[in-house]
């Protein structure tokens, strides 16, 4: 085992160099990293499995095995449709992440090149970005996901857009303001001496220097917008059913709150368990990554 660490660590020093290996020993020892790390990774790969893993179709239900508490036959029980709890909450989470992922993914996207452009050029362009972006910024991270999910309409490809567009205006700020650090750079003042061109010098100089509070920043989003998702979800304006989703799972509990306990429970948990491991993750990033926190 300590051999094949120690190849693994030779391996990352000699593909990245000795900073990215000195990065992956922070990493390691945060506690904040490993637990969030491990969460996460256990959420995912229940994700990844949900095919393997599930035991009973999460759609299809036996009206008459309707509210079943848990049993050795159904480990979470069974909801009023007669279907599978546990199968459910797995497919779930599958939904819950490929939600909150593919929407984070199109919030760095789009607010990395947004920001990215605003904190290089400057001028009258900086101003006009920044000004619509303080406009979003106005509106409660909720309240513009809910109106961009009403205009849309409920679906799942419509709350991975509203996710992505209430996320995209943190992530235009974050990046602009690296963007606007790392230019001042000396590396940067070198690369423009030798007459590298603009876009060479963002992409190449950097945007690569000016990712890690993005990424942070993204790790902590997924976990608010997971939580977004399965509120949507609940107002009935997210995923429809009969696709499994926390949120709708929930939900569709509310009725049977005295008699059936279980159909909240273990999708609460699930959710809460996999929101803290997110938090835990970035916050562990953070402390790795941010150059004004020393061990």
């Amino acid at each position: 085992m300590i051999k094949t660490m120690g190849s693994i660590e030779k391996f990352i020093e000699r593909r990245f160099g000795t900073s990215a290996l000195m990065t992956l020993r922070k990493m390691s020892r945060n506690r904040n990293v490993r637990v969030g790390g491990t969460l996460v990774a256990f959420f995912v790969l229940i994700a990844i499995l949900a095919p393997i893993i599930s035991l009973y179709d999460p759609i299809e239900g036996d009206l008459s095995e309707a509210l079943q508490l848990p049993s050795l036959k159904h480990i979470f029980g069974t909801d009023s449709l007669g279907r599978d709890v546990f199968s459910r909450v797995i497919w779930g989470a599958r939904t819950s992440l490929i939600i909150a992922s593919l929407g984070i993914l199109i919030a760095i996207a789009t607010g990395l090149f947004v920001g990215a452009v605003s904190g290089y050029v400057n001028g009258i362009v900086d101003e006009i970005i920044m000004r619509f972006i303080d406009v979003m910024l106005a509106f409660p991270d909720i309240l513009l996901a809910l109106l961009v999910a009403i205009i849309t309409g409920p679906g799942l490809i419509n709350v991975i857009l509203a996710i992505g567009l209430y996320n995209f205006p943190q992530f235009v700020r974050i990046a602009r303001g690296s963007v606007i650090a790392v230019k001042e750079m000396d590396y940067v003042e070198a690369a423009k001496a030798i007459g590298e061109n603009d876009i060479s010098i963002l992409f190449r100089y950097i945007l690569p220097n000016a990712l890690p509070p993005i990424v942070v920043h993204g790790t902590l989003r997924t976990a608010a917008s997971i939580l977004t998702a399965a509120g949507l979800s609940f107002l009935g304006l997210g995923v429809q059913p009969p696709i499994p989703e926390w949120g709708s799972m929930i939900n569709d509990a509310m009725q049977y709150l005295d008699v059936a306990p279980h159909m909240w429970i273990f999708p609460g948990v699930f959710l809460m368990l996999t929101v803290l491991g997110f938090n835990l993750l970035g916050d562990g990033l953070n402390d790795v990554l941010n150059p004004r926190i020393k061990e």
